[in-house]
């Protein structure tokens, strides 16, 4: 967060689930009904500010270790790293990040990348 000039003291909301239940959680939130490695809740829009002089909930993660252990054993990594992969993900998207374009995505998967070899995450 500090990567990302975030200067606030920050509440991050951390579950970790299996499959069934991000997508019981993908379902009810996004209406999508099928799981998925990580959903993120922003509590912040992108361009609001965000109070420096107080703690503030900066949002929710979820991921599911499920999946996170097929991922890491179809891309040949530790399951240490892929869910810290899905963390740093997760938290870009509380960040304000996003990558439905391709030039977004390109964007965050560069600073996943970057933020992932600054805590030695690395594949």
């Amino acid at each position: 967060l500090v990567a990302e000039g975030v200067a606030a003291d920050c509440e991050i909301n951390v579950l970790v689930t299996n499959d069934e239940g991000i997508r019981q959680i993908n379902e009810s939130s996004r209406g999508i009904d099928r799981a998925t490695d990580v959903l993120s809740f922003p509590m912040y829009e992108p361009d609001e500010e965000i109070d420096d002089e107080e703690e503030v909930l900066l949002g929710d993660i979820v991921i599911s270790l499920e999946r996170a252990q097929e991922q890491c054993e179809e891309y040949g990594h530790s399951l240490e790293r892929e869910v810290m992969y899905l963390l740093v993900h997760g938290l870009l998207h509380l960040a304000g990040y996003d990558h439905m374009e391709e030039e977004d995505k390109k964007v965050m998967r560069a600073q996943e990348e970057k933020l992932l070899a600054q805590i030695g995450a690395i594949r």
